[in-house]
């Protein structure tokens, strides 16, 4: 894309391995979602449906056909996938996905308590078939709170041997669990950590529902960081946050150059 000449940091076109953004259904009306689709598809990579709202999602058909048109990939909400684990229908879940043709699911254990080594079986159990991106994070803050930055680490490389294509960090559509405390302050010291596990952070795609945690995680991590659980107004907005378009990222472009 041209710039009209401006120097700012360089973004691959899709399908991106990296600097990729995952825009939440949370159940908006059809009409919104095409016009966001259509407008902005460029920059959107991902539609995660949230939670559960696809199960009753109406017009789920005319949505994921108008994402194919207009190449968008998209996964359920990994809150499903642990709903029908808790009544023993994992096969069921597997059914669903290949019902609606998805390429790729979300498995987690952020509400439904297992161990982070049994989602990593069901991980590398759909990875024969899908690709996974598995979360990492519980979605009760008073929990959250008590995961150690070390614990974090450990369960991403756990869940990326098993065979996840990406990680998600938790932060929930609301920015108030996992890598945030309820008061929606990011938790540091896990971000740091992670960025110096040597983890690949192309592997990595940080929630960030809000602006402040955007522009965070791309002064963190660069114009290029993995980001999910974007608004559906937001994807141009959060377009030139990763360009250095905008007062929170303005010199972006000369800190990653000095690098």
């Amino acid at each position: 894309m041209s710039y009209y000449g401006l120097s700012l940091p360089k973004r691959q076109l899709k399908p991106r391995k990296y600097g990729i953004s995952v825009l939440i259904d949370n159940g908006i009306p059809l009409d919104f979602f095409k016009d966001t689709i259509s407008s902005a598809g460029e920059f959107i990579d991902f539609v995660k449906f949230g939670w559960g709202t696809s199960i009753i999602t109406n017009t789920l058909d005319e949505k994921i056909a108008f994402l194919h048109e207009n190449g968008v990939e998209f996964f359920f909400g990994g809150t499903l996938f642990e709903k029908f684990l808790s009544q023993g229908k994992v096969d069921e879940f597997h059914r669903y996905n290949r019902n609606y043709g998805a390429n790729y699911i979300e498995i987690s254990n952020g509400t439904f308590e297992i161990s982070n080594k049994e989602k990593a079986g069901f991980i590398a159990d759909f990875s024969k078939e899908f690709r996974v991106f598995s979360e990492v994070g519980q979605k009760d803050s008073s929990i959250a709170n008590t995961q150690g930055a070390d614990e974090w680490v450990e369960y991403i490389q756990e869940d990326l041997e098993a065979g996840a294509a990406k990680v998600i960090t938790e932060a929930r559509e609301s920015g108030t669990s996992g890598m945030c405390k309820d008061n929606g302050e990011m938790r540091f010291d896990i971000i740091d950590q992670i960025l110096l596990s040597g983890i690949n952070l192309d592997k990595i795609i940080f929630e960030a529902p809000t602006k402040a945690m955007q522009t965070a995680f791309i002064k963190m991590a660069g114009a290029n960081v993995n980001l999910a659980n974007i608004a559906f107004s937001d994807p141009i907005a959060l377009e030139t946050l990763r360009l250095g378009l905008r007062s929170d990222t303005f010199f972006q472009i000369e800190k990653e150059e000095k690098q």
